[in-house]
């Protein structure tokens, strides 16, 4: 039975624990945090030794996997030293809070021997399952353009409570990196490469509490010759649906919660989304589950878990291709 410890008890990491305790051939063996009394809540409810500094957690409990569920600036330096001593690391988007880390990761990951992957969940829900489904089909034809959104809320209380949050050093962004990186991951995953990334990004609504975005607008160019457009904000005043629409040659995807493909004879066809209870926020969905299972399904394979730090580089060159248009070359880190 492979055995599990957890780095970064904050709010993300339930949804892994939730998926932890769903598993039945995986034990949770350690947790760790900085924040004493997060890691003190942590021991209570999970019943595990806890540990306030990763590598003595790696020393002594030698965990098979280490799920990472930090705040961004740490996924790299916390995932190197897992990987250093043999541990196999499943880490949060994103990949890293800059570009040079996420090449030293990547670096790291094809270097050694044991699996990273990262958590872009969304690949795994029914709908977009679906969708590239009948994308590889060619039953649709060829794509020519999609469109996606993400209108979202926060407060200003959202950022006083965890102030790395809405910082560049910590972050390395708001909106894209934080919220809509994974959009921006199923418009390439489904459309095709990015070969071209025009875009702008701001702070429209909360600019005395964070320093980085909180809204931006991207018009991506394809390899395949499609163009996609994105706009995102935190500052709408609910959180309203994630929407995508993948327009083709001979139909048309639609995603609203549930997907919707209408196919040019006429023909409409829907495919709900899978709804499951959870102590995590209902805008995470409920992929992580079938994500980690994935991952502990196939940690003897001799390939690359197939969602690896170089797939996941991907989306973050786009959004920080944007920050440097935005901000300048230093956004990029």
């Amino acid at each position: 039975m492979p055995t599990a410890a957890v780095i970064g008890c904050g709010d993300v990491a339930t949804v892994h624990f939730e998926a932890i305790a769903a598993i039945d051939d995986i034990d949770l063996v350690a947790v760790c945090d900085t924040d004493p009394d997060v890691l003190a809540a942590a021991v209570e409810a999970y019943g595990v030794p806890g540990f306030a500094d990763h590598r003595a957690l790696l020393a002594e409990m030698r965990p098979d996997v280490v799920h990472v569920c930090t705040p961004h600036d740490q996924h790299v330096p916390v995932a190197l030293d897992c990987l250093a001593a043999g541990v196999n690391v499943l880490t949060e988007k994103p990949l890293a809070h800059t570009l040079e880390d996420a090449e030293r990761l990547v670096a790291a990951a094809e270097e050694g021997e044991a699996r990273i992957g990262v958590c872009f969940q969304n690949r795994y829900n029914a709908t977009s399952q679906a969708a590239r489904e009948v994308l590889d089909s060619g039953e649709l034809g060829k794509v020519v353009g999609a469109t996606a959104t993400v209108m979202w809320t926060r407060t200003p209380d959202y950022y006083r409570a965890k102030p790395w949050r809405g910082r560049w050093e910590t972050a390395g962004g708001g909106l894209l990196i934080n919220q809509a990186i994974h959009t921006l991951d199923l418009l390439q995953w489904l459309v095709g490469d990015v070969t071209g990334v025009a875009g702008h990004a701001a702070t429209r609504v909360y600019g005395d509490v964070i320093e980085v975005e909180d809204s931006a607008e991207v018009v991506l160019s394809h390899a395949d010759g499609a163009r996609s457009v994105f706009f995102g904000t935190l500052g709408n005043v609910v959180n309203a649906p994630v929407t995508l629409d993948i327009t083709a040659e001979r139909g048309a995807l639609s995603l609203r919660g549930d997907l919707t493909i209408t196919y040019a004879d006429g023909r409409v066809e829907t495919v709900a989304e899978r709804q499951a209870p959870s102590g995590g926020r209902s805008y995470w969905g409920v992929s992580h589950e079938l994500l980690i299972r994935d991952f502990y399904a196939r940690l003897g394979d001799a390939e690359p878990f197939w969602i690896s730090p170089r797939e996941a580089m991907k989306s973050l060159r786009i959004l920080k291709d944007v920050y440097a248009q935005s901000f300048g070359p230093a956004a990029i880190g």
